[in-house]
Formats: C-alpha cells, sequence, structure tokens
C-alpha cells in the first residue's frame, strides 16, 4: 500500500452499519425474488427506469444540498456531473431496451443443416454494486439503471467518504424498491466486507486499483465476475500543432472540475518544448477567469468545490511540498486551507519524471507540466507506467495521432477534448490492465450485467447423423472432407 493510499484509507463507519443478519435476509429476499424479476418485461423494466429518472429529477435539489454538505460542490457541477449523466443514461436505456432483449438471430454452418441458432441475454441474478465517494451519486445509479434493465436484483454499497450523500441515498433507493429487488446499505469497510463475503452473481466495482483488487479477490472465492472501474495516472499529449487557448481552455475544465477528483480527468500534461511557456500563461489566464484573478479570490470561489476530507488534502499538499523542493516551480496555486479542505488550483513546471507527484495517481487539483522533444519520449514515459484509465491527445497532425493511438494503450481516448467520451451513451466506459476491467454506459452496460446465452434448435434435416459412429471409412472419409472444405 502507498503512503497516499494508506492516509486515504482510514474511514471509518460513520453511518448506520448493516449487520451481517441484515446482509444475508436481504440477500436470501434477492434469491428468491430474482426469478421473478429475470422475466420481467421491456415494458416493465422500463416503467422502473422511468420512476427512477423522475424521481431524480423531482428529489434534484434534494441531492444537490446532499452533494455540497459533504464538499461544497456548485448546484451547477452538480447537475452537470452527477444528474445528467445519470437522466441521459436512463433516457437512453429506456429507448432502445426493447431492442436489446431480443434475442440475436446468428449464422448456422452447412455442418449444421437443419439448425437455427441465436444469443439471448439473460440476467445473472443478484449483483453487488459498490460506489465510490468522487461522484457518489451518478457512480451509483448508472450502473444500477444497467442492472435494473438486464432484469437483475441489486445490492448497493455507497461510500461513507461522503455521508450526507449516502443518506440521500438510503431515502432515495427504498422510496423507490422493494428491498427484495434493490436494497441498499450504508456503512464503511467492514459493511463492504460482509457483502464480499455473499456469493453475488456480478460485483461491479468503482475505485481505487489497490481495493478493485480486494474485491477481485473476494469475488474469486465463489468465482464471481467482477466489472473493476479503478483509475491510473491519466496522460494529456500536446505536441506542436495545438491550439494552445483552446487546449488550456479544456485542459483546466477537465482539470479542476471536481477538485481534480476524477478518474479520468488528466493526471499529468506532456506538451512539446516549443509550447509549453504559451500553454502555461494561456492555462493561468483560463484560471483566473474562472475562478478568480487573486488567490483570495479562488480561495472563497463557489465554483471550486473542496476535497472530500482532512487526510486527502494534507496527503496531497505533502506530496505537492516534496514535488517543490526537488525542482518544480508552482506557476499559480499551491495555497491550502485546511479548514476549508481547499487546495488552489495547482500548475507545476519542472516536473522530472522522479517527481514524488509523478508517482501515484493525484486525484486532486494539481498539474504536473512536463515537456518532450520527440514522440518517443511521449512513448516511454507513458509506458513507464500502468495502463490509464485514459489518454488525451491534442494535435492537428493526422499522422502523429495515428501513431500516439497505435503506440499507446488506454480505457478511453479523445482527441482535441477530455472526459467527454463518458457522455456518449454509445461508447463503453471502461479501463485495461490497472485501470479495470470490463465496460458499461448504455449496451455495454446492459451486457456487463447481463448472460450471453447461446442456443441451437435442433430441426430437419439432421446432418450430424452423417458423422456418428462407427467411423467407418466412408464416415471418416466424410469427416475428413469437412474438416479441410466446411470448417
Amino acid at each position: 500500500m502507498t503512503t497516499i493510499e494508506k492516509k486515504l484509507d482510514q474511514t471509518p463507519d460513520i453511518t448506520g452499519d448493516a449487520t451481517e443478519r441484515d446482509a444475508r435476509r436481504v440477500f436470501e429476499k434477492q434469491q428468491k425474488n430474482r426469478w421473478a424479476t429475470a422475466q420481467t418485461t421491456a415494458k416493465e423494466r422500463i416503467e422502473q427506469l422511468k420512476r427512477l429518472k423522475d424521481a431524480i429529477l423531482d428529489r434534484r435539489e434534494e441531492l444537490q444540498q446532499a452533494i455540497h454538505q459533504d464538499y461544497k460542490k456548485n448546484p451547477g457541477e452538480v447537475d452537470l456531473t452527477e444528474i445528467y449523466p445519470a437522466v441521459a443514461e436512463i433516457r437512453h436505456i429506456i429507448r432502445h431496451l426493447e431492442n436489446w432483449m431480443r434475442p440475436t438471430p446468428v449464422k448456422t454452418p452447412f455442418t449444421l443443416l437443419g439448425t437455427r441458432s441465436e444469443v439471448r441475454l439473460e440476467a445473472k441474478g443478484v449483483v453487488l454494486i459498490l460506489s465510490p465517494w468522487n461522484y457518489p451519486f451518478g457512480l451509483l445509479i448508472n450502473p444500477l439503471a444497467a442492472a435494473i434493465a438486464a432484469g437483475n436484483c441489486a445490492m448497493l454499497k455507497p461510500s461513507s467518504k461522503t455521508p450526507n450523500t449516502a443518506r440521500f441515498l438510503k431515502s432515495f433507493i427504498s422510496s423507490l424498491f422493494n428491498e427484495g429487488h434493490v436494497a441498499l446499505f450504508e456503512g464503511g469497510s467492514s459493511v463492504s466486507d460482509i457483502l464480499l463475503d455473499l456469493p453475488f452473481d456480478h460485483i461491479f466495482f468503482t475505485g481505487s486499483t489497490r481495493i478493485g483488487k480486494k474485491v477481485m479477490a473476494s469475488a474469486s472465492r465463489h468465482l464471481t465476475p467482477v466489472t473493476l472501474e479503478l483509475g491510473g495516472k491519466s496522460p494529456v499529449i500536446v505536441d506542436e500543432t495545438a491550439d494552445i487557448p483552446k487546449a488550456a481552455e479544456r485542459i483546466v475544465w477537465a482539470k479542476f472540475i471536481n477538485a481534480g477528483q476524477t478518474c479520468v480527468a488528466p493526471d499529468y500534461l506532456l506538451i512539446h518544448e516549443s509550447r509549453q511557456e504559451e500553454f502555461v500563461r494561456e492555462a493561468k489566464r483560463v484560471i483566473g477567469e474562472r475562478y478568480g484573478r487573486t488567490e483570495d479570490a479562488r480561495r472563497t470561489s463557489a465554483d471550486l468545490c473542496r476535497l472530500v476530507s482532512a487526510g486527502n488534502l494534507k496527503s496531497l499538499k505533502e506530496i505537492l511540498d516534496q514535488t517543490v523542493q526537488q525542482g518544480a516551480r508552482v506557476e499559480i496555486g499551491g495555497a491550502m486551507e485546511a479548514e476549508e479542505r481547499y487546495l488552489a488550483p495547482t500548475l507545476l513546471t519542472g516536473v522530472s519524471e522522479q517527481s514524488p507527484i509523478m508517482r501515484e495517481e493525484i486525484f486532486g487539483p494539481v498539474l504536473p507540466i512536463l515537456s518532450y522533444r520527440t514522440l518517443n519520449d511521449v512513448f516511454r514515459i507513458i509506458r513507464s507506467k500502468d495502463k490509464p484509465l485514459a489518454l488525451y491527445i491534442f494535435s492537428h497532425n493526422d499522422q502523429t495521432i495515428e501513431k500516439i493511438l497505435a503506440n499507446t494503450t488506454a480505457g478511453g481516448t479523445c482527441v482535441n477534448s477530455l472526459i467527454v467520451h463518458l457522455a456518449n451513451t454509445n461508447l463503453p466506459f471502461g479501463g485495461v490492465g490497472a485501470s479495470g476491467m470490463g465496460n458499461y454506459h448504455g449496451y455495454y452496460g446492459f451486457k456487463t450485467f447481463s448472460h450471453e446465452r447461446a442456443v441451437l434448435r435442433q430441426g430437419w434435416p439432421d446432418s450430424l447423423k452423417t458423422f456418428y459412429p462407427p467411423y467407418t471409412p466412408k464416415v471418416r472419409w466424410l469427416i475428413k472432407m469437412a474438416t479441410r472444405f466446411l470448417a
């Protein structure tokens, strides 16, 4: 466990703990109900999703208040990053669910003449969704919508680091669903451990790589499949052809929204050495225009949310200070206010690959800037780290863009933009390697919570009779011909 992870993991059970008896009772109740739930029609599931969507919009202000109490997030940012994605996802599912639920016919090979085949997507059963604190509403509701669409029962566990939002979610979910269909458990890590001991049919986890490994180990005891949405150091590359003013506007937005506490936030910037000075100047201008031109103005800005805990703030400030002590320069920011859990939007130059800030995912409002001369330098730096959840490219050279895509890997990529690939419900969202496994959003979420069942129906004629024993010379010749020409 890294130093930062040790400090960030000290989360007490600050809400009402669920007992093991409660968890097993609800789990058994959902197991009994899972077959009836799996056989619901598209119309019935759509009605459930419409009720969920309407409740989100009806209780929008209550949700805004809960999230603001947890880390002073602006209501507009709550709408943009929590409510809009959830509502858009549900509406997309509602539009397409009937079609997704239809069996998909597949072609029949000549050797199976007389059969017809299809793939049916059926509910997995009872699923567990463990959601994080950084987007405590959307990152629980989006997978839940997919699980409902696929016909599952679900048990939910939000993070205890955002207790006000968890309390809201408890009320919200219990008002909409019978616990035999969907149930939510508040509490800390001990509640998660209790839930992970149960033999779920699927586990969906969003959080850190370290906890993801623990979830996967627990799931292995029951051979439970998992979807892990993790994180990592997502790079943004700015080459010599980039439109620097536009790049600065978009990168500043993506980095400092939610105070940098976003799994797909740009973690560090790799910029061609000929454009670094211009970028720093433009980025400082954008920060001033959006959040205040002085440090005092930024500290009191209602548009900058706070870090989720004092422990997160302290750890980030320590890493920032160590990086500066080793030669990095603070171009803007660096200030903190412990009581407010405030860390200023910060740009760092003079950062090396060995700097403390480059060792782990930052998950805060600090952007290290490294310059490069050749793309080979870029590839070496990126490949020296775990595979990232996202990679961003700013360039107007198509050959450069294709070269970067061919020489790197990431869960997802935007070209001349950041983060917004999540908003396209037709794209899969997920990680690769240490940044996760599996994906969701739109149809991909429906598939994640479904089992692809192969169904073959035998009709007439029965071509397989040709290959039945005894294996006479004629039968062996027919098998030989089929292997050579028909396979």
